[in-house]
């Protein structure tokens, strides 16, 4: 607490920026309730209440208080009202912002430093404002000093006064903010001036505003002692949840430091006595036993030397000491001379194929000569096989049966959307962060020098002006040069010609040339539904009840409901919406269970269109009438039938019009088979006038499927010929194949997927190019078995046959 020894108002002459104040005025020492003013200006305060008894420095604006402190200069008493704003404000506060009760203070020193005002104020005693004379600066009003009510003799009030002192003894240790001047104070405190005790005790809180500002008010002695204990004891608590915080804290530092400073120490006595080494030697010594135990080429032999040589003389700090390193590591962690033992059991080999698909029997077998290949050879070594097929026909999990078959590690990894050829040759070391490609990353992965890997999605394979990844897989592909693989970030040969690489495409057209040249192709047409009745049963469908937790006692299914299934909900080339299906079913049984149904559910076919809805597709019609042929067409999902429907119009003029969302090849053929058909139709039987004047319409439903190709020429010349004639094709007929303005029929590709299309509806004669019939020798005896199919090279050929 700050006792003044003069009173007066050391004050900046004129207000002017002079850092030397003027002499007191010589005026008397004025006591606290001597001779103050009924009439007080006043100070705003946005921080805290001031308590009397006490000085405090306040820093304000020249432009707005300097007025009132002149005028405080001017009446001479040196006296200011000091009171609280009820809430902080960043404009000027008027009277109406400001509490009632505030401290007058005496002004002990004012001092300019360019905007900002410095005074320093001594608290005298608590006041009550009566009324405001002045509400805008400077403030001035009417007020009513407040005179401790204090009795000498009141046990109570002393005993509130000793149990602050104890309190603030208390906050000392647990605080350091109070230092030696509180112990100072507190030696000098008596329990007799509770007052001055209660005021000092409660500037020393952390208390808020409004708590003090309650302090400030308490008149009542007995209610201010009161008031204040309470705010210590809060305060203690606070100070010594902040001491726990602090010790823990401290604790673990040093817990931290002792522990660090151990391990220093420990290193260099295991330094000294040569049992340890610093981190940059025992890295070194790690790459080195790792080198040594692989069987480096003698070129990365000697890349690994220089480049460890480089390392020793690098700091480890510095940003090529890691860029080196990590190329290191890569070198060291690729399987050089590593190499699994291929299986030699064929027998076994066609075990593991069966068990992980249903049919596919042409498929298995061709794997099975490539393996049969390898293991005769000693080797699968330069094994390139490229799977073709529409999606959800087992590409994928085909190539890890054959890995599981020949007992080799597998690593997938998707080509799709590539357009990075760093993808592939990784990237070249001249930045950090660079790393080696993904054919170099599979080898780490398998830790393996042979491994099955399998370029996933070959067909969707990009280009970019980072580079073309296909032409950076000629070189991955090429058996003959795979033996000198260099990727760009390894910079040194390494040997991937006894990699087995698999392949798979939805389609070829889109695969450049160069590539599928090197690759074997075997195509997966689709399954039968016989064939997707036996994968549902013995593997989709015990899949999604061990997904679910399911016993397979506790729901069954039938076949009735599975054939349901497969021939209206799920009529694709493969089985992934078959399983999706399959897994809707398991999670409605589950949700019957949970409810109470009794197990074990039995789901039968009529429980399938409860479960899954109205069916997807219907029974397509076979469709039939003058003018109307039934091809057959080949789509990324597998074959489909193809009706075609041509009628005369009117007789006005002679015109053909197309419709069906046909592409612009598709347009070509119809407009040739419209030509052939005009052109010969004496040949052919028709009258030769009937084109004459006839406006025909050619209709390809459905229309809002986009079709495109040559291999509805023949088709649809024979439906023109069919309205001409007016005859009926003959039941049961499919046709395909391209046609030439000569008559000819040229080959069409998909047989394989348009035989399966036609197996399917139950089509039991199909019409194919000449040419095709060494297509068709490749297609499984149980595809071809019940159908008749009949070559032809000229369209008299089909017309006489179906017509």
């Amino acid at each position: 607490m700050v006792r003044p020894h003069k009173a007066g108002m050391d004050i900046d002459h004129d207000f002017e920026n002079d850092s030397a104040p003027v002499e007191p005025s010589g005026q008397q020492i004025m006591l606290p309730g001597e001779g103050l003013p009924g009439l007080l200006h006043v100070l705003p305060q946005e921080q805290r209440p001031f308590f009397p008894g006490q000085a405090i420095p306040l820093l304000m604006s020249a432009d707005v208080w300097q007025p009132t402190l002149e005028a405080i200069r001017d009446r001479g008493d040196n006296v200011v009202g000091l009171i609280a704003t009820r809430q902080d404000y960043d404009d000027v506060p008027a009277a109406g912002d400001l509490y009632d009760v505030g401290t007058v203070c005496r002004v002990h020193r004012v001092h300019r430093e360019g905007d900002m005002l410095q005074v320093l104020l001594e608290g005298l005693k608590r006041f009550r404002v009566r009324q405001w004379s002045r509400e805008t600066p400077p403030l001035l009003a009417s007020v009513q000093y407040l005179a401790d009510r204090t009795d000498a003799q009141n046990a109570e009030q002393k005993a509130y006064a000793v149990a602050i002192i104890n309190t603030i003894k208390e906050l000392i240790p647990l605080n350091p903010l109070y230092g030696e001047e509180l112990k100072v104070f507190l030696s000098r405190s008596s329990p007799n001036q509770p007052a001055i005790l209660a005021d000092f005790a409660a500037s020393l809180t952390t208390a808020s505003k409004a708590d003090l500002q309650d302090v400030l008010e308490a008149v009542d002695l007995q209610k201010r002692l009161e008031k204040v204990v309470e705010l210590l004891h809060r305060e203690v608590k606070i100070a010594e949840a902040q001491m726990e915080i602090r010790q823990h804290v401290e604790k673990e530092i040093q817990g931290h430091q002792r522990k660090h400073v151990l391990q220093e120490q420990l290193k260099y006595i295991q330094q000294e006595l040569g049992l340890s080494k610093d981190d940059k030697t025992a890295e070194i010594e790690r790459l080195k036993a790792r080198a040594d135990e692989i069987e480096l080429s003698d070129a990365a032999r000697e890349r690994f030397d220089e480049e460890l040589s480089k390392l020793s003389m690098l700091e480890t700090g510095s940003p090529e000491w890691s860029v080196t390193r990590n190329y290191l590591d890569w070198l060291t962690a690729l399987p050089w001379g590593e190499f699994t033992d291929d299986a030699t059991d064929l027998n076994k080999a066609a075990r593991v194929l069966d068990s992980h698909h249903e049919g596919l029997d042409d498929v298995k077998e061709r794997i099975l000569e490539f393996l049969a290949l390898g293991i005769s050879r000693g080797d699968a070594a330069g094994t390139i096989i490229c799977l073709a097929g529409p999606p959800g026909v087992g590409k994928t999990s085909l190539g890890k049966a054959v890995a599981e078959a020949l007992n080799r590690k597998f690593f997938r990894f998707s080509v799709g959307g590539m357009r990075d050829e760093a993808e592939i040759k990784g990237h070249r070391r001249t930045y950090i962060g660079a790393l080696p490609g993904k054919l170099l990353q599979a080898l780490k992965d398998t830790g393996s020098q042979n491994p099955v890997i399998m370029l996933d999605e070959i067909d969707k394979i990009g280009a970019s002006y980072q580079g073309d990844p296909a032409s950076a897989l000629l070189e991955v592909l090429d058996p003959e040069q795979n033996s000198h693989f260099r990727d760009h970030y390894l910079d040194v040969d390494f040997d991937l010609s006894k990699v087995m690489f698999i392949c798979t495409a939805n389609q070829l057209d889109t695969i450049p040339g160069p590539l599928l040249d090197r690759m074997e192709v075997i195509r997966l047409s689709g399954y039968l539904d016989k064939e997707k009745l036996a994968i549902a049963r013995k593997h989709l469908w015990p899949r999604q009840l061990e997904r679910a937790g399911i016993d397979r006692k506790d729901v069954r299914i039938d076949a009735a409901a599975l054939r349901e299934v497969i021939e209206h909900y799920s009529r694709e080339a493969g089985v992934r919406q078959l399983d999706k299906h399959l897994a809707a079913i398991v999670r409605k049984a589950v949700v019957r269970t949970l409810k109470g149904e009794q197990t074990p559910l039995r789901i039968g076919k009529a429980d399938i269109r409860e479960l899954l809805g109205a069916p997807l597709y219907q029974k397509e019609r076979k469709q039939s009438g003058i003018g109307v042929v039934t091809g057959l067409a080949w789509t990324a999902l597998g074959g489909a039938t193809l009706p075609v429907e041509a009628t005369l119009v009117h007789r006005n003029a002679a015109q053909l019009k197309l419709t069906g969302q046909l592409g612009e090849v598709m347009q070509e053929s119809a407009n040739i088979a419209h030509s052939y058909v005009r052109a010969n139709a004496a040949k052919l039987g028709v009258a030769e006038d009937y084109f004459d004047s006839a406006a025909l319409h050619i209709h390809v439903p459905a229309g809002a499927t986009p079709k495109d190709g040559p291999s509805a020429g023949v088709t649809i010349a024979t439906a023109l010929l069919s309205l001409a004639l007016g005859k009926r094709m003959k039941g049961g007929f499919a046709m395909t194949g391209e046609l030439t303005l000569t008559g000819q029929v040229y080959p069409v590709g998909g047989i394989r997927e348009k035989l399966l299309a036609a197996k399917r509806q139950g089509i039991k004669n199909v019409v194919l190019p000449a040419d095709n019939e060494r297509d068709v020798q490749e297609v499984p005896e149980h595809i071809r078995s019940g159908i008749n199919i009949y070559y032809a090279r000229q369209f008299d050929e089909v017309a006489s046959l179906v017509l």
